[in-house]
Order: structure tokens, then C-alpha cells, then sequence
């Protein structure tokens, strides 16, 4: 007899915009959310007895709703707001609220930011995902998709070699990447919208500044320059995929090319991750 060992079900892709106006000056809050639920719910799986099961409509609605009081700078807040609502529940013992953030800037006019006009941030998004029960809230932030590049400081030596290795050594090489991160909060922070701006800096500073003998010891760098510049995160989990930009070969045309031009490539790609933890 099959047993049902798991389930959760929700809402996915909720989309949700949020002007935070402070006067003249307004602030735009833009978040994909996606809201799942657990509990007491194998009935609607094994016998189709819906009684327990709160309509994913009802859950896009409470999103939508709880927004205007409750989205403001601190996303993660807004997830322990929407997390506590579905407790209410009493069949629901677990919630997990996931929050992409779409970033926006400030358009400029005669050399100064405009208080209402914004521009696309292009793919990065910052990320948080609440996880609450009745006993505690599990808070996690976090980047994704962050196109980051420096070209130059960056090298790949010493590697093993075997018959299928056409690979070049190089001291001088682009490294690029789409970097996403997600770090773990063991306390409140007070302000998360002011410690992950902390985190981002510090892993942003060691990225530009440090040489990179590798993708892999430039990342486990940018963990420990995260865990050193905020206190109340105990581990981060990044990946770093890389952007290749290979070397043009111009010979053909009588050409020399000195590391000047080059074909950006996105597959395949490396795929360096690591977990750094105190």
C-alpha cells in the first residue's frame, strides 16, 4: 500500500508592487513571493477531502492584502508577518515564505536622483526565505543572480593534466560570473536591510580587490569576509557559475590579440558552490 511520506502545497509567483512614499520621495518595493504550507493535510492527497486545504487563491489574496500594512524595507519582516497569519490555521504547523526582490534605481535628472522615476536593476535580485512554525522563525537572506566581473586580477595555474585537458594556464584572465549567496540569521539582526548591505559590500570589496588564484578560494574568501562583517549569521552557502569569456583568435587576420577581445560564452559554464560556517 503506497504511503503519502511528505507534502506541502501553496502559492507560487505572487507578484506584488509597493510604492513606500516618504512626501515627495517614494521608494519602490517590487517582490515575486511564493508561500508554502504544511500540516495536517494528507486527506486532500489520499482521499480527496478537501476540508483542511486553504484555496492557494486565499493565499495570493492574503499576500496581496497584508502587503499594504506590512511591506516595507525589511522584507524578512513581511515573511514572519505572512508565516504567523497561516498558523492561524490550526492545521498548518509550518510555513515557508520565499521573497525575490526586482531592484530598481533611481533615475537621474541634472545630476540628481529623481524622488519618483526608476530604472530596472537588471537580473539581481535579493533573496529571503522564512521558515515558521509555532516555536520559532528560521530567517535566510541572500542575492541571486548578481553579474559580477573584473578583468583582470584573476589567474588558474597549477592544475592536474591528463590527455583531455586542452585547458591553457593563465596568471591574467577574466573572471565573470552570475553570483547568487544565501546566508543563515541566528539572531535578529536589528535592521536586515542594513546587515545584508553590510555582507554584500564585504563580499563585493574582496571580489574586486583580491586576486583570484581561483573561482574556488575567491569564494570561500567572500564567505569568511560575510561571516567577519556581520555577527548574526553563522553560515553562507554561495555559488559562483562561471561567465566564460574565451580569447578571439584574430591570427587568421594578421591580428594580435592581447587579452583585449573575447567571446562571452554562457554554456557550459563551471559551477563553483560552497558552504562557509563558524
Amino acid at each position: 500500500m503506497p504511503k503519502l511520506i511528505a507534502n506541502r502545497y501553496g502559492k507560487a509567483r505572487v507578484r506584488v508592487l509597493k510604492i513606500l512614499r516618504n512626501g515627495a520621495t517614494h521608494r519602490i518595493k517590487d517582490l515575486t513571493v511564493q508561500a508554502m504550507l504544511e500540516g495536517d493535510l494528507e486527506s486532500s492527497y489520499t482521499k480527496g477531502d478537501n476540508s483542511e486545504v486553504v484555496p492557494t487563491d486565499t493565499i495570493k489574496n492574503t499576500i496581496n492584502a497584508l502587503a499594504l500594512e506590512h511591506l516595507g524595507d525589511q522584507i524578512e519582516r513581511f515573511g514572519v508577518v505572512l508565516g504567523q497569519h497561516f498558523l492561524q490555521f490550526p492545521q498548518i504547523n509550518k510555513v515557508t515564505v520565499e521573497m525575490l526582490e526586482h531592484d530598481w534605481h533611481r533615475l537621474e535628472v541634472n545630476g540628481k536622483p529623481h524622488s519618483h522615476s526608476f530604472s530596472s536593476g537588471g537580473e539581481a535580485r535579493m533573496f529571503s526565505r522564512v521558515s515558521t512554525t509555532r516555536d520559532k522563525n528560521v530567517v535566510q537572506s541572500g542575492i541571486r543572480d548578481l553579474v559580477i566581473l573584473k578583468s583582470t586580477g584573476s589567474g588558474f595555474e597549477g592544475y592536474p593534466r591528463d590527455k583531455f585537458t586542452t585547458l591553457k594556464e593563465t596568471s591574467d584572465r577574466i573572471l565573470g560570473t552570475s553570483f547568487s549567496a544565501t546566508w543563515d540569521f541566528i539572531r535578529d539582526p536589528g535592521d536586515y536591510r542594513v546587515s545584508n548591505s553590510a555582507i554584500m559590500t564585504a563580499m563585493l570589496e574582496v571580489f574586486a580587490e583580491n586576486f583570484s588564484p581561483s573561482a574556488q578560494a575567491t569564494l570561500y574568501q567572500m564567505g569568511e569576509a560575510a561571516l567577519a562583517v556581520c555577527t548574526e549569521i553563522d553560515s553562507i552557502e554561495l555559488a559562483m557559475p562561471n561567465r566564460h569569456c574565451v580569447l578571439i583568435d584574430l591570427s587568421p587576420f594578421g591580428l594580435q590579440n592581447r587579452n583585449e577581445v573575447f567571446l562571452p560564452i554562457d554554456e557550459p559554464h563551471g559551477q563553483i558552490e560552497a558552504t562557509v560556517c563558524r
